[in-house]
C-alpha cells in the first residue's frame, strides 16, 4: 500500500501550499492513525497524503517526522510510569539505556535528515521502489517454506535474528 501511495505521489500534479492548514494536518493525522494496518509505513503515509494535498514536500517530510514525536513520548510516559525504565523493570542496566538512547537518537536524527533529504530531491518513487523489492523478497522468503509471516530473513534454525513484516515499508 505505502508502494502504491508513494507511486500516486510521485506521478500527481504539484499544487504547491506555502502552509500546512488544519484541515491538512487532520487529514494527515488520520493517515498516520491508518499506518497501524499491516503493510502501511506510518511515515511514508503521512509523507504521501500531505503531497497529495498538495503541500511542500519538505515542510510535509518534516510534519511527518514531528507527529511521530506525540505517540513515541506517549508511550515513553506510560512505561516511565509504570516503571518500565528502571533497570530492575527491564533487566537492563542504566549506563545500557543510556548507550542505547543516545545510539537510537543519533542514527534517528540521521536517518531524519537523509529522508527529507530524499523528500525535497522528489526521489520518492526509488523508495517505492525499494520497498516494491524489499516486500517480494519477503514474500518469496516467505512461501519457501516460513510458517509464520512474522520473521523474515532469519536464521531458521536458532530464530535470532527476527524482523516483522511490519518495517518492510516503514
Amino acid at each position: 500500500v505505502t508502494v502504491v501511495l508513494f507511486s500516486v505521489a510521485y506521478y500527481a500534479k504539484p499544487r504547491v501550499k506555502e502552509k500546512i492548514s488544519y484541515r491538512d494536518a487532520f487529514v494527515i493525522g488520520l493517515a498516520q492513525a491508518c499506518a497501524v494496518l499491516p503493510g502501511l509505513s506510518r511515515s511514508g503515509s503521512t509523507i504521501a497524503t500531505g503531497i497529495l494535498l498538495g503541500n511542500k514536500k519538505e515542510a510535509v517530510a518534516k510534519f511527518s517526522f514531528l507527529m511521530v514525536l506525540i505517540p513515541i513520548l506517549g508511550e515513553a510516559l506510560l512505561d516511565l510510569m509504570k516503571g518500565g525504565f528502571s533497570a530492575e523493570a527491564s533487566g537492563i542496566s542504566t549506563m545500557s539505556l543510556l548507550v542505547g538512547f543516545m545510539a537510537a537518537f543519533v542514527s534517528g536524527c540521521i536517518a531524519c535528515r537523509w529522508m527529507i533529504n530524499i523528500v525535497k530531491k522528489g526521489k520518492l518513487i526509488w523508495f517505492a521502489l525499494y520497498s516494491f523489492l524489499f516486500i517480494a523478497l519477503a514474500y518469496f522468503d516467505y512461501r519457501k517454506g516460513q510458517t509464520t509471516p512474522g520473521y523474515f530473513l532469519n536464521d531458521r534454525k536458532s530464530k535470532t535474528h527476527q524482523v516483522g513484516f511490519s518495517i518492510i515499508a516503514s
